[in-house]
């Protein structure tokens, strides 16, 4: 694939991840990580990678931004609802981006694309503050209402209704 990249094989493409339910605060919570990642590779140690692949207009690094979504798939790997968990020692980006575009009308036309590897810092520690900082949010008490907000009403007529409010 890519010559920074350690050398293994295609474990699988586009396969569905699904977590156990998130412990919060020593708490099932009932909620879970889903998802679907691109590409999960296996290296010759046992362990795999999981690679997210981006076609972008120009070559550059947004590993940082997608880095919290792959650290969530790593999460599901290594704590799966079913299976074997899988240990993941990297994460990233593999890109592509436009070169040049070359043809005509007669022949028809093509590109040349970059490629490059973005490896992305796991940070479980950061992941798990950031699903316990939603559950929390999710699991406790709504605000009060503020007068004349459309949504505060919906939602708390929608929370009488359904008997949660």
């Amino acid at each position: 694939m890519h010559p920074d990249l350690p050398e293994g094989k295609v474990h699988s493409h586009g396969g569905w991840v699904l977590s156990k339910n998130i412990i919060v605060d020593g708490v099932d919570s009932g909620l879970f990580i889903r998802g679907k990642y691109d590409l999960l590779l296996e290296f010759a140690d046992g362990t795999y990678g999981i690679i997210d692949c981006k076609l972008q207009k120009k070559d550059y690094d947004k590993s940082g931004f997608y880095a919290p979504q792959l650290e969530a798939y790593a999460f599901a790997l290594e704590n799966p609802a079913k299976d074997e968990p899988k240990k993941i020692s990297l994460v990233g980006l593999y890109t592509w981006s436009l070169d040049r575009a070359s043809g005509n009308l007669a022949a028809g036309f093509g590109y040349r694309v970059n490629s490059s590897w973005f490896p992305a810092e796991r940070n479980p520690i950061a992941l798990q503050e950031r699903l316990s900082d939603l559950v929390r949010m999710i699991r406790g008490e709504c605000p009060p209402a503020k007068d004349g907000c459309g949504t505060c009403e919906y939602v708390s007529a929608r929370r009488e209704i359904l008997g949660n409010g």
